[in-house]
C-alpha cells in the first residue's frame, strides 16, 4: 500500500493520471445521468 501511495502522490504523472482517473468517471456519470433523463 506504501508503493501505491508513493506512485500516486510522489510525482506529478501520479497526481495527472489521478486526476484523469476522476474525470472520465465524472464524465461516464454525466453521460448516464443525461441519456436517462432524456430516455423517460
Amino acid at each position: 500500500m506504501n508503493l501505491w501511495m508513493d506512485l500516486l502522490f510522489g510525482n506529478w504523472i501520479g497526481i495527472l493520471s489521478l486526476f484523469t482517473i476522476a474525470f472520465m468517471v465524472g464524465m461516464a456519470i454525466f453521460f448516464v445521468r443525461m441519456f436517462l433523463s432524456k430516455s423517460k
